[in-house]
């Protein structure tokens, strides 16, 4: 029987267990639409994926960034249902993994409310739970306190633990933790730049991704050092 390489599985939310890329490219370019009249293109609004949403805003916008982010939160919550999208193969593979024997949790910078709409809108609320959200902790990823306080929440050591995520923040996060970290590529970040942030593993895939989690699998790719 198979077993999981890991006990206690965190996982990214937004662009690792559900696409979310598209409702948080057009949220982010409808709040500089209103709030500054500004047009932003994909790539820029791509590469605040996985920041808490206000310190990046406020990061672009000392003056209006609390008027961008509510402007942001209100269209995303309004359009959550139409444009998050299902990647094909997380529901099989969480279960997969429950039924090997692995705890599954979610650490996201997202406030918790709004991850729970986005695993129920995907269907996958049942399967996994937030143990980790921006309410949790004063300082978020690439800070190590996030996937720290997720490791007390549940009582495990976190080096005993992996973290699997599609952003560069994800697996520094992860580093800074002594945890392994697990980068996809299906989400916000690129190959190139997830590679340099020295990953256990890139996959590239949800069956690579299950395959890789559980014991024996057959994955040549790695690109740890």
């Amino acid at each position: 029987m198979t077993s999981p390489r890991w006990q206690t599985i965190f996982f990214d939310l937004d662009g690792t267990l559900a696409n979310t890329i598209p409702l948080i490219v057009a949220s982010y370019q409808h709040a500089f639409r209103e709030v500054r009249g500004e047009e932003i293109d994909e790539v820029r609004a791509r590469s605040w994926i996985g920041r808490p949403l206000l310190a990046a805003l406020l990061e672009e916008d000392p003056e209006r960034g609390h008027d961008l982010d509510r402007t942001y939160r209100e269209w995303n919550l309004a359009n959550t249902e139409r444009l998050i999208q299902r990647y094909a193969g997380v529901p099989e593979m969480l279960e997969s993994l429950t039924s090997a024997g692995a705890r599954v949790h979610v650490v996201t910078s997202k406030r918790r409310e709004t991850a729970r709409l986005a695993l129920a809108g995907v269907g996958i609320d049942h399967l996994i739970e937030v143990v980790g959200a921006l309410e949790d902790t004063t300082r978020h990823k690439p800070d190590a306190e996030p996937l720290l306080a997720a490791s007390r929440a549940v009582g495990i050591d976190p080096t005993t633990a992996v973290y699997v995520g599609d952003a560069t923040v994800d697996i520094l996060a992860a580093r800074a933790a002594g945890m392994p970290g697990v980068a996809v590529t299906w989400g916000a970040g690129e190959r190139e730049a997830l590679e340099a942030t020295r990953p256990e593993m890139v996959v590239d895939t949800v069956d690579e991704l299950t395959a890789y989690l559980l014991d024996g699998a057959r994955v040549t790719r790695e690109t740890r050092e």
